[in-house]
């Protein structure tokens, strides 16, 4: 079992920026890729980024490619999400997932553990 915790998440004006965190616990979470998705309300949860096992490898949805950057710091099993540029559209709760096959993934069901989410606002 892995265990994920977002934070980082706050209310921010348009152009503004944040960085998330997610601390991974649990069995070997240092070898799994790993992503991140929004909600935003009354939507589907989407893609936004994802890196694989290693952080060599990261792909990023079309919408905040070059404003988000994806990191991960294997010896603190911790997942960052670098936003800037942040515009009202980037308005949702952000949630960070796990997956044990190791590499990048755009699909939400390909990740098994979840975690509770950080709320982003932007405003104008």
């Amino acid at each position: 079992q892995v265990r994920l915790v977002e934070s980082g998440g706050g209310s921010v004006q348009a152009g503004g920026s944040l960085r998330l965190s997610c601390v991974a616990s649990g069995d070997a979470s240092s070898r799994y890729s790993m992503g991140w998705f929004r909600r935003a309300l009354g939507t589907e949860r989407e893609f936004v980024a994802t890196i694989d096992w290693s952080g060599a490898a990261t792909d990023y949805a079309h919408s905040v490619k070059g404003r988000f950057t994806i990191s991960k710091d294997n010896a603190k099993n911790t997942v960052y999400l670098e936003m800037n540029s942040l515009k009202s559209e980037d308005t949702a709760v952000y949630y960070c997932a796990a997956d044990r096959s190791r590499w990048t993934s755009r699909v939400d069901s390909t990740y098994e553990f979840w975690g509770q989410g950080t709320q982003v606002t932007v405003s104008l």
